[in-house]
Parts: structure tokens; sequence; C-alpha cells
């Protein structure tokens, strides 16, 4: 891959795609999702109207049409999902079929990893980390289980330079590296080995984290990725606070301590505790795809050395 593709920012009084790839969202936490949008100046178009099919949104055809329409729109505007759940996986057996011109922000946490792992290894594709319209923005800006406005913004509207974030986590391993900002959650980038869009880890920052993990299965995925020589030539490693993960057994190891553990012998900087996709402080939005720089050190400090949109 020469170098990333980054789609058109964000800009005020944008169009913006609203789509729901997976499971079904709560109508009424979409509406407050859309009243936010409106609220930040921006025009969205509600989802269409799905009937849910057993855990899906809707069906294969439904969803995989709207999500095309909204990839492929002779208008760009960003596409922003209503939530995660499952079912983007099902789709990208037909999305490898068709061409998809041009870049468009695509904005989504949770299940929506598996497209933007997708669009990075088959398009290079520049994706966005963060809030949905039904898991954070209905929220709020700065409100538990809300979003980062600041970081949101900047992600989705710099186009002249990079900008700096605060981690709010704890550094398992100090130290500072630059690499490509890659991953997700964590059972998703684990569900891509083997598949043709496989995640590409070398050189590069890697994301992971996930909700509802109890301990031992946390030290599996890790395991498994760590087996699949997936953090060989890994730089660094930004971590999740893996809500509800709390030990089953007292005196069991807590998340941080199977990462700490499964990790440690890597000698690469990490990071635990960041406020990214499953969270219930106000999400960060991270763009997928950009050089970035980790400094481990205290709470960590993540610095986006380039824009991750064009003008």
């Amino acid at each position: 891959m020469s170098r990333p593709l980054k789609p058109p920012a964000l800009l005020p009084g944008s169009e913006v795609a609203i789509v729901s790839p997976a499971s079904a969202a709560e109508p009424d936490r979409i509406a407050r999702g859309l009243t936010e949008l409106k609220r930040l100046g921006y025009k969205p178009r509600p989802p269409a109207s799905l009937t849910p099919d057993h855990f899906f949104a809707g069906t294969i055809a439904q969803r995989f049409d709207e999500l095309l329409a909204a990839l492929i729109a002779p208008q760009p505007c960003a596409v922003i999902c209503t939530r995660g759940g499952y079912g983007v996986s099902t789709l990208l057996d037909r999305l490898a079929t068709h061409p998809l011109a041009s870049p468009r922000i695509l904005l989504g946490y949770s299940d929506l990893t598996a497209l933007q792992v997708f669009l990075w290894q088959k398009l290079g594709w520049v994706t966005f980390y963060g809030p949905m319209v039904a898991a954070g923005f209905d929220a709020g800006s700065g409100s538990p289980s809300g979003y980062d406005r600041d970081s949101f913004q900047r992600a989705l509207t710099e186009t002249q330079s990079g900008w700096h974030l605060e981690l709010f986590g704890e550094s398992l391993i100090t130290g500072s590296v630059e690499g490509t900002l890659l991953g997700g959650c964590l059972t998703m980038v684990q569900s891509t080995l083997g598949t043709p869009w496989e995640l590409d880890t070398p050189d590069s920052i890697l994301v992971l984290e996930d909700v509802s993990l109890k301990p031992y299965q946390l030290d599996r995925l890790l395991l498994h990725l760590k087996q699949a020589a997936k953090f060989q030539d890994v730089r660094g490693i930004i971590l999740g606070d893996f809500p509800d993960s709390a030990p089953t057994v007292p005196g069991s190891p807590s998340a941080c301590e199977v990462a700490r553990r499964v990790l440690g012998d890597l000698g690469i900087p990490i990071v635990f505790g960041v406020p990214i996709g499953h969270t219930v402080r106000p999400l960060l939005t991270l763009p997928l795809g950009v050089r970035a720089r980790l400094t481990a050190l205290g709470p960590g400090i993540l610095d986006i050395l380039e824009p991750a949109v064009s003008p």
C-alpha cells in the first residue's frame, strides 16, 4: 500500500448518511443522536426503516444495500453508524465484489471494526474509531457514555496538521514510538484472522478494546493474537478500559493484570485504560490509518502526526 486514502473533511452543513449494518438500535437513542448531530451543524439523513431480522437490524440484502448506497453516493458525505452489536461481517463478501471509487468518512466502533479493517486492507481507506448515533452521540458531549467533542471534530475536520490527545490511561510499559494507528474491537480484530482482509499489524500502534470479557477470555484473545504473530513488529499498543470485565473469582487477575502478563514481554510501550470504543467515559475519536506517536508515560499521550481528512 503506497499511501493512505483520506476522505474529504466534514464541513459545517455537510450531509451525513446514517446506516445500520449490524444490530438494531433503540429508536429513542437514534432520535437523540440525530438531534446531537444537528446541534453540531450537520444534516443527518435518518437510517432506512428496516425490520429487525433475528439479531440484525435487517436482512443481509437490506443492510448491504443501505451501506453500499452510502459508500458510493455521487456526493461524498460522512457515513455514521447507528450502533454495533453484530452483523457487519455478513456483508463483507458482497462488498468485496463492488468497486468503491473514492474514500469517505466512516465513523463507528465495536462490530464496525470488521468494515474498518476491510476498507484499510483492501483499499487503504482512513476510517474513524469513535461515537455512533445511538452509542455516543445520543448521550451528548462530555457526558458518561457520551463522546469527546474535541477529538471528534479534530479527527473529522482538521486538514492542515496533526493534533495532540491525552489518553487518560495508565502506562504499563513506558517509552515513545511512532507507527500507523490501526485496530479496534479486540474480538473483531481476532475474527479477521484467516480472512482475505486479515489485519496486517507490522509498524502499527495497535488499538485494542472490548467489553464484557471475563479476564480469562481476554487472556485467550490476546494469546491467540500473540501466537498468530500479530504483535510481531508492532511498535506500541493502546488498550481500552474493558468495562464489565471484573474477575469472576476473588483474587484472580484483573483485565489490566492479564494485559500486563500476556503483553509485557513484548518490550514495547503499552497504555491501558484509554476511553475508546466501549467505555463509560466520553469516548475519544481515533483516526485509523494515519501516522501517530505514542508516548507511554503516566496517563499516556497520542500525537496524531498528519491530518486524517483532505480539504
